[in-house]
């Protein structure tokens, strides 16, 4: 059933409006050119290649074809584009900037971005992930073909030991119903890594989404012949990216290279996702018992795999 209410069609309405004016959409000309927004769409989708059809113009632009052929008139008489017969097929269109075009596009294309790095300027860096991951949302949610989400791997930024142990918590509260004293399990995990800082042994990767944290994982040492797998996670919006499976391997990868000759991880049978990732990536179940934690009677399971060392660092 739909939730569209009232208040919400005029926020989007609102937003437009000052999405409109704030980038200069609203003037005559687009940017302080003499070039209002339909003529520079048109201008800058020819500026992407040497000569385009008119019929991909057109359905890059989802223009009617009556109102794209008056922009594209207005333009050639202007001067900026003209407009000939296909050599392959006489019944195809073709169109292409002429110089004065090209020079028209160079200069909204520099004032675009210029506009836009002065607006992004203004914030901060974490705002400016916020504003991307909120556009790639919109284009996500009304695009009817969205592209593939991907997905980047990095070491934690600043602040983001402190989001695992947020997202622990909040996440394995919500799904799974553990209370206080697993996230208290978690902070000591984050903080026995962050006070040991040793990176040939122990390393941590955020998996990025948009700019924004969407999972992570934890190589630690067990002993010197045993890294250990720990705390990964993966944001429930962007479960199904492969994020899991790539963290798990990052984990593996990074052990071998650091020497350890096998791998052991803790966990809990209700998990079962992550327990098909672990399958698949050569871990087995080697030991089980029930315990009462984190306000729930659990079963945890060891699991385990060997590693093919490459060097110790």
């Amino acid at each position: 059933m739909s939730t569209t209410t009232p208040s919400r069609v005029a926020a989007v309405r609102a937003f437009n409006r000052f999405y409109t004016r704030r980038l200069g959409m609203l003037g005559s000309g687009l940017l302080g050119t003499a070039h209002p927004l339909p003529q520079a769409r048109v201008l800058y989708e020819l500026g992407q290649r040497p000569v385009t059809a008119v019929a991909d113009l057109r359905a890059a632009l989802d223009l009617d074809a009556g109102y794209l052929s008056r922009l594209l008139t207005s333009l050639e008489d202007g001067g900026l584009v003209a407009r000939t017969r296909s050599e392959s097929d006489a019944r195809r269109q073709e169109v292409r900037l002429t110089d004065g075009g090209a020079a028209a596009f160079e200069e909204l294309d520099e004032r675009s971005r210029a506009e836009i790095g002065e607006l992004l300027e203004r914030l901060t860096d974490h705002d400016q992930r916020r504003v991307l991951a909120a556009m790639h949302a919109l284009e996500d949610a009304w695009d009817e073909t969205p592209r593939p989400r991907r997905f980047t791997l990095r070491a934690p930024r600043a602040g983001e030991l402190g989001w695992v142990i947020h997202r622990h918590g909040t996440l394995y509260e919500r799904e799974y119903g553990f209370d206080h004293t697993f996230e208290a399990l978690v902070a000591r995990i984050v903080a026995d890594y962050a006070e040991r800082a040793d990176t040939t042994s122990e390393r941590a990767w955020i998996a990025d989404v948009a700019g924004e944290p969407a999972g992570c994982v934890f190589c630690m040492r067990r002993d010197d012949a045993t890294a250990q797998l720990r705390l990964l996670l993966v944001e429930p919006d962007a479960r199904g990216m492969g994020i899991g499976a790539r963290l798990v391997e990052q984990c593996v990868q990074f052990a071998e290279q650091a020497g350890y000759t096998s791998m052991t991880l803790w966990t809990q049978s209700i998990l079962e996702e992550a327990h098909r990732l672990y399958e698949r990536a050569g871990f087995q179940l080697t030991e089980q018992e029930t315990h009462r934690s984190f306000s729930r009677d659990l079963v945890g399971q060891t699991w385990a795999r060997a590693l093919s060392p490459r060097c110790r660092t």
